[in-house]
């Protein structure tokens, strides 16, 4: 979940009280559950807009609504990378990113840390660069043999030292203004798996599922909780989605098209009014 607003004040996040971040991300599950009609409770993680983290009110607020994990908190880039750990105890690497606001008490959250990436074009001659946090955040990457290499580099620098899983985080809008980039991401991934037995391409909450239940490569077949797939099967819900016409009074003046299979609803659904009944959080 990504918040619904995705509020440009730097502050609404970082300063943000349990009660944002209670509308915002509670609010957008429900948003998702209702209209994309996704009710088997995966929707289980958080992503903050801009990794702005909210500190304890924002963890808080994870426990309260069952909220498995967070991947918000970035790990300066390190000759070691870090594996996602439990907010339980300490983190196991200095607060790093925007505006530093780490959880300072325990908390029963998982964090999927987001490793830095290299992105220097010959790392075994160029002068040493910031970490970057997202793939499409790399700002130096222009073309597609610069890209490949990038993500190469990096699954090497994982793999070669304690395996620790490699976050590939895209913005979509990024994949789709550089041409081929998509293609380039394909083939690089159907080349990592034709040349490793023990490499594995999984969501967030199968690397946790791994974690408590660790399986050597051999017993992997049968692991239970990577079985499942998101195939889809028989008819769709609906052959074209509803673009209901819908106002909300948090956003005046404005006539927004909610696209969905399921009912419309009265208001476009907003951070008071998530279900879109008018009804407030």
């Amino acid at each position: 979940i990504f918040s619904i607003t995705n509020d440009e004040n730097p502050k609404y996040w970082t300063e943000g009280s349990y009660d944002t971040w209670l509308g915002e991300m509670a609010g957008a599950r429900l948003i998702v559950e209702r209209f994309a009609n996704i009710t088997d409770g995966t929707v289980v993680g958080i992503r903050a807009p801009y990794l702005r983290v909210g500190g304890n009110e924002q963890f808080d607020m994870m426990r309260d609504q069952f909220f498995l994990y967070d991947s918000s908190i970035t790990a300066p880039l390190g000759r070691i990378p870090i594996w996602p750990y439990t907010l339980d105890f300490r983190m196991p690497h200095k607060c790093h990113g925007n505006a530093q606001n780490c959880p300072s008490r325990s908390h029963p959250i998982w964090e999927m840390p987001i490793n830095e990436l290299d992105r220097r074009d010959d790392p075994d001659f160029d002068e040493t660069l910031t970490g970057c946090h997202l793939v499409s955040s790399c700002s130096n990457i222009y073309h597609k043999d610069q890209f490949r290499a990038l993500l190469q580099h990096n699954f090497e620098r994982h793999y070669s030292t304690n395996k620790a899983p490699l976050s590939l985080s895209f913005d979509p809008a990024w994949l789709l203004s550089n041409k081929g980039f998509d293609s380039v991401l394909d083939d690089w991934m159907a080349d990592v798996l034709s040349t490793y037995t023990d490499v594995y391409f999984v969501t967030e909450l199968q690397v946790i599922q791994w974690m408590q239940n660790p399986t050597g490569t051999q017993a992997l077949r049968d692991f239970q909780e990577w079985k499942e797939k998101c195939l889809v099967k028989g008819q769709p819900f609906c052959s074209l989605p509803d673009p209901c016409p819908l106002t909300t009074r948090e956003l005046p003046g404005e006539t927004l098209r909610l696209h969905t299979c399921m009912p419309c609803p009265k208001n476009y659904p907003w951070i008071q009014d998530p279900t879109g009944d008018g009804f407030s959080f």
